[in-house]
């Protein structure tokens, strides 16, 4: 009979290969001309492109839930520090990285429930509406600027990991021998991106525009114009969703019962 802690790590693994399939089918639909509008709407794109093929409304359910276990698992990561990061200031950055990660894939896991049920318009990517919304109250400013920031510091991260290779240390000796370079473009590749949605909302709290602000997809499609940076950055996209599909397979995920039966160790010394 498999015990609970199993069923997290066999969600966390759900979760990683659905993450590693929306990301690859993102940036295959930005280099294909047929699929651009799919590929603006980012990774609500890539779920909306999964529930339009044959048994896409099973698939997003197995993505929901996909979703959703990645999104507990960095909880769990975050709340019982599942991986050791420790509670000094670094290890809490990580920590708190790990809690807004889970909030995100928690979002996503609920808009691929909405195309399951085929609420499309609920589905949609929201970024200049979220924006709009934002700005409308007097510290909405304030809030985008302190989320733009975060994925600035997101994407100085994923460089350093493109750097050191440090993501590494949580994979299995038994995985591809390809597995560190493709992570190395994957995690670089997602820095930038993450640096050019940063600034846009950097830049649409200091103008108080919600049109600066952009998505993922947006910001992916936005390099059209030049066009070896823009298949570079897409097929990095690919690599990154690559990555994530080995790590399905290779990562190695701490046994979560002891952190568990310990209790939420934030705050602890």
């Amino acid at each position: 009979m498999v015990d609970k802690s199993e069923k997290v790590v066999w969600l966390a693994r759900l979760g990683y290969a659905t993450r590693g399939v929306v990301y690859v089918l993102l940036g295959c639909l930005a280099l294909s001309a047929s699929g651009r509008d799919e590929a603006q709407d980012g990774v609500t794109g890539s779920l909306e492109y999964l529930g339009s093929i044959p048994g896409g409304t099973a698939i997003l359910y197995v993505s929901a839930l996909g979703l959703l276990g990645y999104a507990l698992y960095k909880f769990i990561a975050a709340t019982y520090d599942l991986e050791s990061l420790g509670n000094d200031i670094k290890g809490i950055g990580q920590r708190v990285g790990y809690l807004a990660s889970g909030l995100i894939h928690a979002g996503l896991s609920w808009t691929a429930l909405q195309l399951a049920y085929g609420a499309k318009s609920e589905a949609e990517d929201r970024t200049h509406d979220l924006a709009t919304s934002a700005l409308t109250y007097d510290l909405g400013p304030v809030a985008i600027g302190v989320v733009g920031a975060a994925l600035i510091v997101g994407a100085a991260f994923q460089a350093k990991q493109a750097f050191d290779a440090s993501f590494m240390k949580h994979i299995s000796s038994r995985a591809p021998d390809a597995t560190c370079w493709i992570g190395r473009i994957g995690h670089a590749t997602r820095g930038v991106v993450f640096l050019l949605m940063g600034w846009s909302l950097l830049r649409s709290a200091w103008f108080a525009s919600s049109e600066e602000a952009r998505s993922l997809g947006q910001v992916l499609l936005d390099l059209r114009d030049n066009r070896p940076a823009f298949t570079i950055a897409a097929a990095g996209i690919v690599m990154f969703g690559l990555f994530s599909l080995i790590t399905a397979r290779y990562r190695i995920i701490p046994d979560p019962e002891a952190k568990l039966r310990a209790g939420p160790s934030l705050g602890k010394k």
